[in-house]
């Protein structure tokens, strides 16, 4: 098994009398190329599948010492959901551990040895829901991937963060795997194991990089938000999220989608596969819109194709017809759109609310400049929506102690209002010219 630190080939060292001083300058000033990481140091780790090697796991991770790397991978496009089908752990003195959470019922033996231990994950907001769902919460946060944004860096995927940072590349070639395959082979093991190799060395940089920019205190801020932001709850009307619905322009079509899609949902969840994959979007949008009455209409009509389609073939006619049936009796006919709590589409505001498209326009241009001179993304400094709803509906006096609060109340972390809160009253009391 070859470390993953060796050089690839010998270096001739001897000089080359021909070259200019300048050439000689320019060799000795290039960067390192990145070095690639092909296998973790300690080597592949294989899956944990029985209650002996939990246990095992468990008391090791308990016994080992500074933060633990925690990687999730879910079977997108490929099964029912969003749940973890591997869970990677990494800790000082316990190695690292690949985990099959579908051979357990929960994974809260984890959850105990790591009472108070900081987790650091990549994109957290990504992983935390299918942990969760495994009985695993941190107590404590780091997010590489936000911790890249707050620092500037041009690209915060975990390969380029890696790269930047330590000088190292990773082979991202299996991110969109399907992690329910058992067994798994060597390879997409080994790129599990990869993930969290070296999250502990990038936190340190990471650490060193936010305390020179003075913003550890921000990046602290933000891993808490995200560590006590409440799991989303159900959705309203789910259906709605179809793709290329927004070319329907009837209630009644709008209720052959919802039938397709809850059919489709519902078939599904019962298979434990993808919605995708039983018929696309697509087919449910064409559908609505020619509503054919019979299985050889159906096939015919744009992405009903393959055995889904063909196999369930009458229970797509009959979502069809309780649709049909549900917008002759006006039933529970949809609306064409819900009502929405906050403003309206800020393409809008000219004309229904010129002072507020005034104070949109000069608070952006005013947020991104300071996010510009902060040396980070805009909507890391203060998201769109939260701007939006306050230009719409300032407060009824207009002060920076008011601003402040209605920031705060937007779900604003402190670093950030004292970053805007000033920027933003100026724009709200005195907004550029239309």
């Amino acid at each position: 098994m070859s470390h993953p630190c060796r050089a690839s080939g010998g270096t001739d060292i001897t000089a080359d009398t021909s070259a200019t001083p300048e050439e000689d300058l320019t060799e000795a000033t290039a960067p390192e190329p990145p070095r690639l990481l092909t296998e973790p140091a300690g080597g592949i780790p294989f899956v944990t599948n029985s209650r002996q090697e939990l246990e095992r796991c468990a008391r090791l991770l308990k016994a080992g010492t500074g933060p633990v790397a925690v990687d999730a991978e879910r079977a997108s496009g490929f099964r029912y959901g969003q749940r973890a089908f591997l869970v990677q752990i990494k800790r000082e003195g316990a190695g690292i551990w690949l985990i099959d959470p579908e051979a357990f019922e929960d994974l809260n033996i984890i959850q105990d040895s790591l009472s108070g231990v900081e987790w650091i994950l990549h994109a957290a907001s990504q992983d935390l829901p299918c942990l969760s769902e495994l009985g695993m919460w941190p107590d404590r946060l780091f997010d590489t991937e936000l911790a890249g944004r707050l620092l500037g860096l041009p690209r915060v995927g975990l390969a380029s963060v890696l790269e930047q940072l330590l000088g190292v590349t990773l082979a991202k070639e299996h991110s969109a795997a399907d992690w329910s395959k058992r067994p798994l082979p060597e390879d997409w093991m080994r790129y599990a194991a990869l993930d969290v190799e070296l999250l502990v060395e990038l936190r340190a940089a990471m650490i060193m990089m936010l305390t020179e920019a003075g913003k550890l205190d921000w990046a602290n801020q933000e891993f808490e938000a995200i560590r006590k932001a409440p799991l989303p709850g159900p959705r309203k009307d789910p259906w709605r999220r179809t793709s290329g619905m927004h070319r329907l322009r009837k209630p009644e079509q709008l209720a052959v989608v919802r039938e397709l899609w809850e059919t489709r949902e519902a078939l599904a969840q019962n298979r434990d596969v993808a919605p995708g994959r039983l018929i696309p979007d697509a087919a449910i949008v064409a559908a609505a819109a020619s509503q054919p009455t019979t299985v050889p209409a159906l096939l015919k009509t744009q992405g009903f194709h393959g055995r889904a389609a063909a196999k369930e073939g009458p229970r797509w006619i009959r979502a069809i017809q309780a649709g049909q049936a549900a917008a002759q009796s006006r039933a529970g006919l949809p609306p064409l759109h819900l009502p929405n709590d906050g403003p309206p589409p800020p393409r809008a505001w000219r004309d229904r609310n010129p002072l507020a498209d005034r104070r949109l326009k000069t608070a952006k241009a005013w947020v991104g400049n300071r996010a510009d001179e902060l040396q980070l993304p805009t909507e890391n400094l203060l998201t769109p929506d939260t701007l939006r709803r306050l230009c719409w509906t300032p407060p009824e006096t207009i002060d920076l102690d008011s601003v402040s609060a209605a920031l705060a109340g937007l779900g604003a972390r402190p670093w950030q209002v004292t970053a805007v809160a000033p920027i933003v009253t100026v724009a709200l009391l005195d907004p550029d010219p239309a």
